[in-house]
Formats: C-alpha cells, structure tokens, sequence
C-alpha cells in the first residue's frame, strides 16, 4: 500500500513551496491538489489554481509524485487541459498524474455563467471529455467532433514524458463511470458513498468501498481487463471515519482498506480551523511511520 497527501492550494507560495518540500521529505508517494475554482468552506478564504500550483511544486520537488485530486470537465476543456498537463508533466519530469472524475454540483458548477449540468448531462459530457483528452494526450495531432466538445488539428507536440500518456486516475462510482476508469483509467478514485460519505456508519464505511470495487471488477471483466491492473486510490476525509486521530487509528483504519484491495490511501494535509484541521505531529507521525506500523 501507498501513503500519499492532498495539499490544498490555498498557501501563497513563499509558504506554499515549504509545505510540498516537506510532503516529499515525509516520504509520501506523492501529493495531489484539488482542482476546482473555490471549495466549499473555503470558499471566501486564499484559493490559488491547481495547474500552476503543480507546476511551481514541480520545480520545488524533486521524487514526489503531483497531480490532480480530481478535475473535471465543469471549467475545463480537453484541448487547453491536454496542453497544461503535458506542461506539467515535462516540467516535473514525468511525475504527473491526473485523478479526473464527471465533476459536481459545487461553485465551479455556474462559476462561468452556465446552468448546473444534471447528472445525465455530466455523465454524458464526462462520457466525451476523457476519451477526446486520451487522445489529445496521445497524439501529434487530433481532430475529432462530439456533441460537447471539439479538437480541430490540436497539436501536442511532443506528447508526455511519461509514455504513451500521464496516467489517468478516474473518480467513479456509477457504471458509465466504472465504464470510462475501465477503459481508460490507471486508477480508481474513491472517497465513499457520493450519496452523502458522513451519514454512512463507521462501521459500514468498508462495505460502501468493497461493494463499489466489486463493481469496478465487473466493469473491467466486461471489458476484457484485470482489475489488478488499476490502482484503487481511497481519499480520505469524507466519511465519519477518523483516521488521523492517532497513529494506531491510521493503522487500523489503512489495514481495513488494504485487506480490501485498495493500493494508495490519501490523507488531507492538516489545515487549522477548518474540516481538515488535525495535529501536525500527529499527522507527520503517520506519513513517516503509518505503513511500517501496517506491515
């Protein structure tokens, strides 16, 4: 099992780089950041964007692995995201990896002037978006006409330095969506039932993540793929589960999901006065003794 971090962009980058530097020195597999435009209760507080946030940690790192944890077609377009991630991707060295999902109903949802998609018209839009980025991501040049989205001779010269593309970690749950991480996917993006993570039980928190599995399982099959070719990257921080609390918490929480299949657990960095505030010694406890404690 992996350990890595999330980091939200909200440092300005004189303290912002200090707190990346650090993911890697605790060891951390890699550190992601939230793509979106504002986020939920820290909606009036410092929110910087996640594309240049990852590229100044690019230069900032040097082994940690970066990425996106997710984005989403709400305010992106395959053409001008394929462009920036092959950016990043060049600039870190081939450490970048895109955890992308359908997006939700939050601020970035109207943030330029649309109407909220339903969850069809996301499903369909996510539907399009990650096999024309597949191909952009993947291809000198493509040319390609949805019902969504568009590429007319998009040029991505020269391509990624990870070959043949960055790998695509796909937040999913619903079956077009097992369907597209099935397909296209690297790994597989849960934080527990999309339904509402805190209302479910402690004690029933595993079941929601191994019924979902059992899914992805399925979706693979059906497309001729093993299941143990994905990576199944659990995020933490949303269930009434409480992981950081202590570092025999972690490790029994870690050794739960790993007894269940799952291959990297991701841990909010400790952010004061907030949902993620948690004790910072605590926390760098488990980046650098969790796993060995897990066995």
């Amino acid at each position: 099992m992996r350990l890595s971090t999330v980091i939200l962009p909200i440092h300005r980058w004189s303290e912002g780089q200090k707190v990346w530097r650090r993911a890697e020195d605790l060891g951390f597999h890699a550190a992601y950041t939230y793509d979106h435009l504002s986020w939920r209760s820290f909606r009036e507080e410092p929110w910087f964007g996640a594309v240049p946030t990852l590229t100044a940690a690019a230069t900032a790192t040097e082994r940690i692995r970066l990425g996106t944890l997710v984005t989403s077609p709400n305010f992106r377009h395959p053409v001008t995201l394929a462009k920036e991630l092959i950016t990043v991707d060049d600039v870190s060295g081939g450490r970048l990896t895109v955890g992308i999902g359908a997006g939700g109903v939050g601020f970035d949802a109207t943030a330029m002037g649309q109407d909220a998609w339903s969850p069809k018209e996301r499903a369909d839009r996510f539907g399009e978006f990650l096999p024309l980025l597949d191909k952009l991501l993947t291809q000198d040049s493509t040319t390609e006409q949805g019902e969504h989205y568009a590429a007319v001779e998009a040029r991505n010269v020269p391509g990624c330095v990870q070959r043949p593309r960055v790998p695509f970690y796909v937040a999913a749950t619903g079956p077009r969506g097992l369907r597209l991480a099935a397909e296209h996917g690297q790994g597989w993006v849960t934080y527990g039932d999309p339904r509402g993570p805190a209302d479910v039980p402690v004690e029933q928190a595993p079941a929601v993540i191994a019924a979902q599995m059992a899914k992805l399982t399925a979706a693979c099959e059906a497309q001729g793929r093993d299941v143990a070719e994905l990576e199944k990257v659990l995020l933490q921080g949303s269930t009434a589960e409480r992981p950081l609390s202590s570092l025999d918490a972690f490790v029994d929480w870690a050794g739960r999901y790993r007894d269940l299949g799952i291959t990297e657990v991701v841990i909010h960095w400790p952010v004061p006065d907030s949902v993620f505030e948690n004790d910072l010694a605590v926390f760098e406890r488990i980046a650098t003794e969790g796993l060995a404690q897990l066995g």
